[in-house]
């Protein structure tokens, strides 16, 4: 018999029968998720005081911390089905009772994603997630990698954070879109062909897009994550068409070919770095793929930064990659 919280009190069945048709595998790893969840659970109530939510300190108390009670009282929940949730019993816990003891538990956006993982249930996305924050050294280390082009990217492509060669390289200003960053697959699928300085594009965006499906299937539902699907499938035909393909990648090591007015053709080597503590973020490294490449490569960090004009007469400033 399976236990269901609401907010209120909510007194759990009497026994919990085991499933025997549950495999051994299946059943050994929901256990050790609810010992990790009831372990969780404890030592986050121990580091919050009454005085942190507003309670009196009372007697002295045996424990450090709220008490179980306490948590309940404040998240409205009943004493025994949030005693059973905190001692690993397998009762269910929905995403609105989680967010209200997590709010009791003090708990920040990492935390309660946790909470929400360990307890099987889904973790609501925010309409309005907060900007990522980068470490000042990420800046550190981008620049310190000149000249080899780099730069950090979201799982959505928003350019973040670059140095002084992918700037020469992409001819980029400083960021000026709404959200403060470019976007490197707007600017591939919206660049005219003649004057997009990506090569290769042809062999490598159906890539890209299979990356960024890949990505949403983490965000569906979340309104900035479906408007820039929708902004990009009104701007594009081919997006559209290579969207419909639902062709699912992660990112891996490319060959990238772009073009340079002043320079020339340069073949890279794009590499993909994670950046911990920053979730969905990562550094991507163009690496010469041979001599001539490295010559040209190294030219760049001579170029003053700024846009380049096409034959055609159309402005380019835009990053790609």
């Amino acid at each position: 018999m399976t236990v269901v919280d609401t907010p209120g009190t909510v007194e759990p069945a009497p026994t919990v029968p085991t499933d025997p048709a549950t495999p051994t595998d299946r059943r050994d790893g929901r256990d050790r998720r609810r010992t990790e969840l009831a372990e969780y659970l404890r030592a986050c109530r121990a580091r919050v005081s009454p005085e942190d939510v507003g309670l009196p300190p009372g007697l002295r108390r045996r424990t450090p911390g709220l008490r179980r009670e306490e948590v309940a009282q404040l998240a409205g929940v009943g004493v025994t089905w949030y005693t059973w949730l905190e001692q690993g019993r397998p009762i269910n816990a929905s995403a609105q009772v989680l967010t209200a003891v997590a709010r009791v538990l003090l708990l920040d956006a990492t935390g309660r994603e946790h909470l929400f993982r360990l307890a099987g249930v889904a973790v609501r996305p925010s309409a309005h997630p907060d900007p990522p924050v980068l470490d000042p050294s990420t800046q550190v280390i981008l620049d310190a990698l000149a000249p080899l082009p780099a730069a950090v990217s979201n799982s959505r492509f928003d350019v973040l954070a670059w140095n002084s060669a992918y700037e020469a390289l992409f001819a980029t200003s400083r960021p000026r879109t709404g959200d403060g960053w470019f976007n490197s697959l707007w600017c591939t699928v919206t660049s005219p062909e003649c004057c997009n300085p990506f090569l290769n594009r042809a062999e490598q965006l159906p890539q890209m897009v299979a990356v960024l499906r890949g990505a949403y299937g983490k965000h569906v539902g979340e309104p900035l994550w479906e408007e820039y699907v929708r902004s990009l499938l009104r701007a594009s035909a081919e997006f559209r068409e290579l969207w419909a393909r639902q062709e699912v990648s992660t990112r891996r090591t490319a060959l990238k070919v772009f073009r340079h007015p002043q320079v020339g053709v340069m073949r890279l080597n794009a590499t993909y770095l994670t950046i911990p503590g920053v979730p969905e973020a990562y550094v991507a490294v163009y690496t010469p793929d041979g001599p001539e490449d490295r010559d040209r490569v190294e030219r760049l960090s001579t170029l003053p930064p700024g846009g380049w004009t096409a034959p055609c007469g159309h402005r380019f400033t835009g990053p790609v990659g």
